[in-house]
């Protein structure tokens, strides 16, 4: 991977918190300001075909009740 150098300018706030990350994590500055840009960048990339065709579907078993998900969530947060 061939880096590039650029510059940016960054909110105080913004950029304390990439110090504290920097620092809690054990890595630089400049990593934790590289994986945001790579991980907005992915986050608004445009595929040129779409994931889905219009005629293929995903039968997700739906739909789902109020009580199911209540269900759910109970188990989930008695560990069972």
């Amino acid at each position: 991977m061939t880096l590039k150098r650029t510059n940016v300018y960054a909110e105080d706030s913004d950029l304390q918190l990439i110090k504290q990350a920097a620092a809690r994590l054990g890595v630089s500055e400049a990593e934790i300001i590289r994986e945001g840009i790579h991980r907005i960048a992915l986050a608004h990339r445009v595929w040129d075909e779409p994931f889905v065709s219009d005629e293929e579907t995903f039968d997700l078993g739906g739909p789902v009740t109020e009580d199911e998900v209540s269900a759910a969530v109970t188990r989930r947060a008695r560990g069972t």
